[in-house]
């Protein structure tokens, strides 16, 4: 869950980075799929737990 926590971290930071920085488009990118990631291992996590 901690990795969770940290990877979702990073990338709401890396999205506004990427928001804010109009020479760093990429970043949101990279922002959006570290999100994607975060929120596949919580819902892992999720279906471990109540399964």
């Amino acid at each position: 869950m901690p990795l969770a926590i940290i990877l979702l971290v990073i990338a709401i930071v890396l999205i506004l980075f990427g928001v804010f920085v109009e020479a760093a488009k990429f970043l949101l990118w990279i922002g959006l799929v570290i999100l994607v990631i975060a929120i596949i291992a919580w819902l892992m996590k999720v279906i471990r737990r109540n399964a």
